[in-house]
């Protein structure tokens, strides 16, 4: 699907198109943070972070979604959720993700939760997706237990594509939900 990139509105939070180049210095804060990043192969530079920004805002304003900025009222930007297609080749590609990148003092708040579940029901409704799925290392528990509050499934784990053999994140374990699932999810 494409289309103009369009804003979604929680009770908390909104998830809105990316302001370049203000929302780059934000971005950075998180990009740049090694707490935030603590679960990612590496802390990001500035060249980097700017780099990933202005390839996700270009990625959002390509279709109706993508890695949105996640943006709390009265603070900005905070972080970046969103759906977008898988960036590596494996046998589960290609493939749809949902993930969030949440800035260190607006962690364990739920955003990134509210965030996600606006994201999944612009995927599974407008954006007409079948499937979703999420990644991340076993160690990093907060994002595990949140794809499941999400009502995914784990599937199984694999070596993520993009990392070197004995990288201590190479083992990522991936989940999974599916559009029919979601909707019987919501009708409890």
């Amino acid at each position: 699907m494409s289309g103009q990139p369009v804003t979604l509105r929680g009770p908390r939070v909104v998830l809105r198109p990316w302001r370049l180049p203000e929302d780059l210095d934000p971005l950075f804060a998180i990009n740049g943070d090694p707490a935030a990043m603590r679960f990612f192969p590496n802390v990001h530079d500035r060249a980097e972070s700017d780099d990933w920004g202005r390839r996700i805002a270009a990625d959002c304003a390509s279709r109706s979604y993508g890695f949105w900025a996640l943006e709390l009222p009265g603070e900005g930007l905070v972080g970046a959720v969103g759906i977008k297609p898988a960036p590596f080749e494996a046998d589960f590609t290609p493939c749809t993700e949902i993930g969030w990148r949440i800035a260190t003092r607006f962690q364990r708040r739920g955003l990134a939760e509210e965030g996600a579940r606006l994201a999944l029901a612009h995927g599974f409704g407008p954006a007409g997706l079948d499937r979703i799925v999420a990644w991340t290392p076993p160690v990093n528990e907060p994002s595990w237990r949140l794809m499941e509050k999400l009502g995914m499934r784990r599937e199984r784990v694999f070596d993520h594509p993009s990392l070197p053999e004995g990288h201590p994140l190479r083992a990522h374990l991936l989940y999974a939900i599916g559009r029919a699932e979601w909707i019987a999810q919501r009708l409890g």
